[in-house]
């Protein structure tokens, strides 16, 4: 059975040096995480506030760069502020006033992510493709946020190929982004792609991927 230094080795194989791997550390514990670590991953996301808190006080603020890449509640966004190098699921200007504030009291500037629901779907988090425009100038505008890019999960489907149309839909949109040139942004990460549909993100042009099963293997039942 491969180790996770062999799974790891395999994927710096496959995927270009210039796209980032963050390991999605979703119910993975510290020990897992420290191995991927000692591998030589150097970005970490989570779903879970909660779960992002106890691992980094066990493994330490910076033992790496820390993502958050789940839901985030506005009720959340102080604690997440303070222990995240990096919030990729903004989708509203509520929760990212609510993080600018956080960062203010904090003295520090959050980059952030804006998450494209690229599937529009009403049950799923993000916001409309068609609203990102506007999203972005209006959070350009808060001095503790840095809007480094978009990020986008997709529809579940049935095969990887399938999820094509919507990561070159959000990637038109960040091309287009790029080229408005609005203040307070500093668009280089465009985060598509997880264990299943990284290779189909990369060939639309994601620069970084979040990865779990395929770097730590099953989740054990």
């Amino acid at each position: 059975m491969n180790t996770l230094n062999d799974r790891l080795h395999i994927l710096q194989t496959t995927i270009p040096a210039d796209v980032r791997i963050v390991a999605a550390g979703k119910t993975r514990s510290a020990e897992a995480i420290h191995a991927a670590l000692d591998a030589g991953i150097r970005e970490v996301g989570h779903n879970y506030v909660q779960e992002a808190r106890t691992q980094i006080d066990q493994l330490g603020r910076e033992a790496c760069t820390w993502h958050f890449i789940g839901h985030l509640q506005r009720n959340k966004a102080r604690l997440a502020a303070s222990l995240f190098d990096m919030i990729q699921t903004v989708d509203s200007l509520r929760l990212a006033q609510a993080l600018d504030r956080a960062c203010a009291d904090l003295e520090r500037v959050l980059p952030i992510l804006i998450e494209v629901n690229s599937a529009r779907e009403t049950q799923k988090a993000g916001v409309a493709p068609d609203e990102v425009s506007n999203l972005v100038t209006e959070i350009a505008q808060l001095r503790h946020l840095r809007i480094e890019g978009l990020m986008t999960m997709g529809p579940a489907v049935a095969a990887p190929d399938e999820l094509r149309p919507y990561f070159q839909e959000t990637k038109a949109l960040f091309d287009h982004l790029v080229t408005q040139r609005i203040p307070g942004t500093k668009l280089h990460t465009l985060s598509m792609g997880m264990s299943t549909s990284f290779n189909v993100a990369i060939e639309e042009g994601a620069t970084m991927v979040r990865l779990g099963t395929v770097l730590f293997g099953p989740r054990r039942s």
